[in-house]
């Protein structure tokens, strides 16, 4: 049974609050690693619960400039890679008005339009897309890995070079996983009746 929009949308914004906590934030943003790994996508995932609540008015509103869904999953790739960048992490963390621009960007600019935009993206928009994951996946992960001095002055080199492995691992995994579906198909296991 499919969760109502509301429920969905509860589920967000409670998700959204939590991750606002002050030691909720404060364990997420101790290390680099959790920050980027699950505070950045549980954001995101909270604006893409709350935006089933208006998925019926913004789309309409929407309707005019998403085509394809193409608009909106640009700005929100162009979105989740300006928080990917070290400079604005430090920066989330050492100073508040950065702090809000992250939780108030990270589920609208992402989370909201993926969730409007995926839907309505094609096969060859959503490859793209996957693609681009995997790319900067393995982009962020080398920079991370082989970078000599700290980029985030907040976090450790060691932390860095940690994120930097699990990065190249994610994108290895995204691309297998995309491999496989490409080349057999969707796994399919049907429920005995």
């Amino acid at each position: 049974m499919k969760p109502s929009p509301r429920s969905s949308a509860l589920a967000g914004a409670v998700l959204w609050v939590i991750l606002a906590l002050p030691p909720v934030r404060h364990v997420l943003e101790s290390e680099l690693t959790p920050q980027v790994l699950v505070q950045i996508p549980l954001l995101a995932l909270a604006g893409a619960l709350l935006a089933r609540l208006f998925s019926r008015r913004l789309d309409t509103v929407m309707r005019l400039w998403n085509d394809g869904g193409i608009p909106g999953l640009l700005l929100a790739s162009v979105a989740g890679m300006t928080w990917m960048l070290p400079r604005l992490m430090d920066a989330s963390i050492n100073e508040e008005g950065y702090a809000l621009a992250k939780f108030l960007t990270v589920p609208l600019l992402v989370g909201v339009p993926v969730a409007l935009s995926w839907p309505k993206s094609g096969f060859v928009t959503r490859g793209v897309l996957l693609l681009e994951v995997v790319a900067t996946a393995f982009r962020m992960g080398w920079l991370y890995l082989v970078s000599p001095e700290r980029l985030c002055s907040n976090y450790l080199l060691g932390d860095q070079q940690r994120l930097g492995k699990l990065l190249v691992a994610i994108g290895v995994v995204i691309a297998l996983v995309l491999a496989w579906q490409l080349i057999w198909g969707r796994v399919r296991v049907e429920s005995p009746q």
